[in-house]
């Protein structure tokens, strides 16, 4: 069996009155090294999936150990609780994809076991976006089909499947709504995702708080994946509100990057889209997806000196964090007190650009 383990880590990362910077970030992901620790006790095959998730391969420890996936989800959320003080919900399949469907379908601090005899019956009433793979777009189409549901669309001819998303997309579509994936567990794989999060230590309706915050998620994340030579195609913004709930939207860049003003572009765009006017916000996360080497990622040249001249000057702020640290060089915008955050993202005069 495969447990799909999702922990639940309070944030951490208080955005400080007048300050956007708050804490270091980051949220569960300071956490899930020690959490993937309590996993790698029962066995070695498990694969992180950041922020706040894992997959974790028991069918060695079942043999091992004698438990069922149920008792060895008992264990675990036992040790993370002792150990870490975080409680998880836990799903448990077949493979990866029935595990996470089964944890997305498991209450709050419980765990949900999918027998691969009840897998069919499981599956039929899902609604067809519920599988790995299928997007919005893609949902909408087979929804024009009739094909609204996972049940009708195992009972589809492959052919036809085939016809309506393409040769290789419909032999997956078939084998997913099946109940078919072949994906492994790949034991220490790369992240394909990097996140930090702010929190704010009472109800925030100041959007320019709340861009301040934007712009010093976007600058973090920008930095750390400068750090690991690596370019992200995609950011996901999720917004959290006072009553818990939660707003997630996300959005594709016009090429894969690591340049923090752009981030943060996207990053503003992306929280104008939503309209929150007076909603009383309690936190903002950003996550940048697709992580990709920078060295095989293209970028379209510009004779914008603008451009070239921020460049310059992220290059310089990089080398002076990581001689100084961290915290040795931050935009003007998130280390002042209370006021707008700035409309372009761009260093302020007389800050960075000095540096340079």
């Amino acid at each position: 069996m495969i447990l799909c383990v999702r922990f639940h880590v309070p944030a951490v990362s208080p955005v400080a009155e007048g300050s956007a910077a708050g804490g270091a970030g980051g949220g569960c992901e300071a956490v899930l090294p020690a959490l993937l620790a309590v996993l790698g006790g029962l066995t070695p095959v498990v694969q992180a999936l950041p922020p706040d998730a894992a997959l974790v391969d028991v069918r060695g420890a079942e043999r091992y150990f004698g438990w069922n996936a149920a008792q060895l989800a008992s264990v675990i959320r036992v040790r993370a609780l002792a150990h870490c003080g975080v409680d998880c919900t836990i799903g448990a399949g077949p493979n990866p994809m029935l595990a996470r469907m089964a944890a997305r379908g498991a209450r709050r601090g419980t765990t949900l076991v999918l027998p691969p005899d009840e897998v069919t019956e499981f599956l039929a009433d899902k609604p067809v976006a519920a599988l790995d793979g299928v997007g919005s777009a893609t949902a909408r189409t087979l929804c024009s089909y009739g094909l609204d549901s996972v049940g009708r669309v195992a009972a589809a001819p492959l052919a036809t499947l085939q016809r309506i998303v393409g040769a290789r997309s419909g032999r997956e579509l078939h084998e997913r709504a099946l109940g078919i994936d072949r994906t492994p567990v790949v034991p220490n794989a790369a992240a394909r995702s990097l996140g930090a999060e702010r929190s704010f230590p009472r109800d925030e309706l100041d959007p320019d708080r709340r861009r301040r915050a934007l712009l010093s998620l976007a600058e973090e994340l920008g930095a750390r994946l400068r750090g690991t030579e690596q370019v992200c195609r995609s950011l996901t913004l999720t917004v959290r509100y006072a009553d818990r709930s939660t707003t997630t939207r996300g959005r594709t860049l016009r090429e894969p990057t690591a340049h923090s003003p752009a981030l943060t572009a996207l990053a503003y765009a992306i929280h104008e889209s939503l309209g929150l006017q007076r909603a009383r916000v309690r936190g903002v996360s950003l996550r940048a997806e697709g992580l990709m080497p920078a060295r095989l990622a293209s970028r379209q040249l510009t004779f914008d000196p603008a451009d070239d001249r921020a460049r310059r000057i992220e290059a310089v702020a990089d080398r002076a964090r990581a001689r100084f640290g961290p915290a040795a060089i931050v935009s003007a915008a998130t280390a002042t007190g209370p006021g707008p955050a700035p409309a372009d993202p761009v260093a302020a005069p007389g800050t960075l650009a000095d540096a340079a």
